[in-house]
């Protein structure tokens, strides 16, 4: 029986693989939200100045990178926390990924649902998809990371897909004003706060790290992913404004699917199933990924970090995991007031967790470096 080698760090990848990570995280499903909560051409300039947070963010976060500490991985945290510590910051950081992947796989399984297969449970949704991603994810990390270029080509070429929106008679530059806020009220703030939610992601690079090459130019790379997702954003929510206008964006729940069903091709007569299915790809590759990081801290926990992962302590896991989705899928997320409690629970602890990763790791360092002087 051959070795099952979840972990191997044995080779290495190129730095160019983190743009993709990023990316593909910035445009997990939050961002099908982000014209419903924005809704005024104002927020245009929110979207900006998230950016240029996101990136002063990054900035912190290269930083640390950069570190002795990063570059040995769990050996690294050990070193600069202590085994207690680690054990106990990485239970929370299971807790937080399995909201987060729970409220993602959730989400976008309702889209499936709605849009493609309304009249199947949505129970059988769950179990395709997560045994498709406890395939990817069981050959092993660095496949699973090396899946995230299939990933980008399947799905980035659809931004350019809304070009007719931004061409008259639908484009109207009326459609833009007012670019400076006349009335600023909790529904902008909380537009804000979705945003700045929807650019979490780097942080999460603290878990890929030891499967990526040294000596790699990760501010260049990060920056770019960042420019682009933050592109992404300006397009899709200008072009909601132009198609739907700030009084009717409230009014629907996934503008920029909506968006799609208005696209005509001579060959296709529902291109937004054929492309809401092309972004399965996306969802499959945050579930793999995600789940390996599930069973690596589920490892870390049980003090199992110096054995061999095992097929049924993986298997185990995405049983466990399915049984969480099929739970809060039937008595959480099927309740509309608990599907919005849920989702505004996640965008909170995205944009915490966002804001105070790289800022903690970064001073502990420092100061671990001046104890060490």
């Amino acid at each position: 029986m051959t070795t099952f080698s979840l972990f191997d760090k044995s080779s290495k990848i190129d730095g160019i693989y983190a743009f993709f990570i990023v990316n593909r995280f910035q445009m997990l499903y939050l961002f099908f939200l982000m014209p419903t909560y924005l809704l005024h051409p104002f927020m245009i300039w929110g979207i900006v100045a998230m950016a240029i947070f996101s990136q002063l963010n990054i900035w912190l976060l290269c930083k640390w990178l950069e570190s002795n500490y990063a570059k040995k991985g769990y050996q690294g945290f050990v070193e600069l926390f202590g085994v207690r510590m680690v054990r106990l910051l990485t239970f929370i950081g299971l807790i937080l990924i399995l909201i987060k992947i729970t409220v993602i796989t959730l989400g976008y399984i309702g889209i499936i649902h709605d849009f493609i297969f309304p009249s199947m449970n949505s129970n059988w949704i769950i179990f395709f998809i997560l045994l498709t991603s406890s395939y990817v994810a069981s050959l092993g990390m660095k496949n699973t990371i090396r899946f995230v270029v299939i990933v980008f080509l399947c799905v980035f070429w659809m931004i350019f897909l809304y070009y007719p929106y931004f061409i008259p008679p639908i484009a109207a530059l009326h459609d833009l004003y007012p670019l400076i806020p006349t009335n600023w009220t909790t529904d902008s703030w909380k537009g804000l706060l979705l945003i700045w939610a929807s650019y979490s992601g780097p942080e999460y690079l603290i878990c890929f790290i030891p499967w990526i090459k040294p000596q790699q130019n990760m501010r260049k790379y990060l920056t770019y992913a960042n420019a682009l997702s933050t592109s992404e954003y300006l397009l899709l929510f200008i072009a909601s404004l132009f198609f739907f206008g700030s009084n009717y964006l409230s009014k629907t729940k996934y503008p920029i699917i909506h968006m799609l069903r208005y696209l005509q091709s001579p060959m296709f007569e529902r291109l937004d199933i054929i492309l809401i299915s092309l972004h399965m790809f996306l969802l499959v590759f945050a579930i793999s990924i995600f789940l390996l990081c599930i069973y690596g801290a589920t490892r870390i926990i049980l003090k199992k970090t110096s054995t061999q992962p095992s097929r049924m302590g993986f298997a185990v896991t995405c049983i466990m995991l399915f049984f969480c989705f099929v739970i809060v899928n039937n008595w959480v997320w099927s309740i509309e007031t608990e599907q919005n409690i849920l989702l505004n629970i996640q965008i909170w602890l995205s944009g915490i967790t966002y804001l105070i990763v790289p800022t903690f790791l970064l001073l502990l360092t420092k100061l671990k470096g001046r104890v060490k002087a």
